[in-house]
Order: C-alpha cells, then structure tokens, then sequence
C-alpha cells in the first residue's frame, strides 16, 4: 500500500445536474478531463465542491466509477466517503477500494456532536474493513465537528490512516502537524486563502477547486514552492489570492459552476436548494477572472 499516494494539487470537480437536477454523468466525465489534462497531480470526487450529501447512495456510486474510468490511472484518485453513520461510510469506502480509487476522504458528519472516542471509533471501523489509506479531514465549517490536533493524532494510530487534510484556516495547527507528524504521515491543506502559508508550513498538497478556473496558476505556485523560489511563489498566489477567498466565500459549488459559465464552460446546473450566484455576485466573479487572466469576459 501506498501510504501517502498524494502530492501537488489536488482537484475538486464539481457535481454537475441538468436541469430535472439529476446528475450529468456525461458533463462531469468532460469536467473531470479537463482537470487532468490542465496538469492537476489528483483528483478528489465527492468533496464539498461535489455536493456529497446532497447525492443518493447510486449518485455517489455512479461518480466514483465515472472518475475512475475517465481519469484511467492517470493521476490518483481520492474519493470522499463521508456518511452521517459508520455502516454507510464503510459502504462506500468498500465500493471505492474495489472500483479503484487510491485513497479515500473521510470528514465525520455528524447530527449530535460526537466525542472523541466515537471519532475514533468510526475511523477504525472503516479502516478495519479496507486496505487502502485514509485522508481525515477537518472542516468544521462543513462538518460542525473541530478536530483538535490531539485527536488527529489518535486517528494516526489507525493503520490506514496516513493522511490528514486541515481545513480550519488555523496556519498554526499546520506548524504543529509538521512538527508533531512521523514523516510517514503527510498532511494537506484544505483551506484555498492559506495556500502558500500552508506550503510553507510543510503541506504536502493543496486540495482545491479552484484548478476548475484557473489550474496553471496554482500548479505554478506548487512549482515555484517546489523550487524554494519564494519571490515567484508570493507573486503567483498574490495574483490569485482574490479569487480563492471568492470561491470559499460564495460557496464552492456555487462559484466553480458561475465561473465555469463565465469561461465558456458548460458548469451544468445545481441542485436545490442551492442556486446559482446572484447576478451582482457573477458580475464581481467577472471581473476577479479578468484581472488574472486580461480577458474580457460576456456571460
């Protein structure tokens, strides 16, 4: 097993729908493909950006294999897993080992705040049922639940667990990660406005959507930190930096589809109750796009 399958930039396709609002597995396959060819090092499905809990059980079956088949062991692949009860999330994290996923991303949903100890446990119960690794991902924002570095520690414990995702925008929990984690252990950044902070702080990818829009510009940070050209990496993520508070500020989902469009991409619709940003919100999105790119954009 490949402990820590992943490095670089991370991609979050969007989920796209048609407009009955079921899912568009023909757009999400060109959507998919686009992430790849532009140069991202993976591809996560089943993410925030892919609108996880808003899918059936099928949906989300039907979005793993059609990532795996279209990216065609290309780059790796993460799937996200995450389910409000341990049986379910076992499920699919069972259903993406045996489609061919190389890791798969668990956030603990949850209803009632959950303890430690059931953390834990959940973690370990899904881990006991398969081989690959596990990212544990942190985004109370999402996820309502705030796991604290002492109890990501624990969850390392776990065999399969060998990556951690760090999605609080907390820049000083990422030094403590690095500094506390077994080099076996990598962990990721999740949090877009702390790009080249996280980097620095020894983030060994950066899982993002925004490679939706404009992936040579984030590849390019990576590079330049790669490189340990800090000069080019401030400027290429100072160059960016308004378009990624734009896209967690909006919503993701939300944002890539509004972009998507403003590029002359298909983005597909959403699925209630979400809707599309507003027409002042596209308009701010235009001219965010603009400046980096020195196009003019129609919608």
């Amino acid at each position: 097993m490949n402990k820590v399958p992943f490095e670089g930039v991370i991609a979050y396709p969007i989920t796209p729908f048609d407009q009955e609002e079921k899912v568009d597995i023909s757009l999400f396959k060109t959507l998919v493909e686009r992430l790849v060819i532009s140069g991202s090092h993976g591809i996560a499905p089943l993410g925030s950006t892919g609108v996880l809990p808003y899918l059936t059980d099928e949906e989300k079956e039907a979005i793993t294999e059609a990532t795996i088949h279209q990216v065609g062991g290309r780059v790796p692949i993460l799937v996200g897993v995450s389910n409000l009860t341990t049986e379910k999330t076992i499920h699919h994290a069972k259903f993406a080992e045996n489609a061919g996923s190389d890791a798969v991303m668990i956030i603990p949903m949850s209803y009632w705040k959950l303890t430690d100890d059931e953390i834990v446990a959940h973690y370990d119960a899904v881990a006991s049922k398969i081989s690959i690794p596990i990212m544990a991902y942190n985004n109370p924002a999402t996820s309502g639940v705030d796991m604290s570095p002492a109890l990501l520690k624990r969850l390392l414990e776990i065999p399969n667990v060998t990556m951690i995702k760090e999605s609080t925008g907390d820049i000083q929990r990422m030094h403590y990660l690095r500094k506390e984690l077994d080099e076996e252990v990598a962990f990721y950044n999740g949090s877009n406005p702390l790009a080249l902070a996280a980097f620095a702080a020894g983030a060994k990818g950066w899982c993002t959507a925004a490679p939706n829009l404009i992936p040579e510009l984030n590849i390019e940070l990576y590079n330049a930190v790669q490189n340990n050209d800090l000069e080019t990496a401030q400027n290429l993520f100072y160059k960016q930096v308004d378009l990624l508070k734009f896209i967690v500020a909006k919503g993701l989902p939300r944002a890539i589809k509004s972009g998507l469009n403003i590029l002359g991409e298909n983005g597909g619709q959403l699925r209630s109750p979400l809707k599309p940003l507003t027409e002042l919100e596209t308009s701010e999105l235009k001219e965010i796009l603009s400046t980096i790119t020195h196009k003019v954009y129609q919608v």
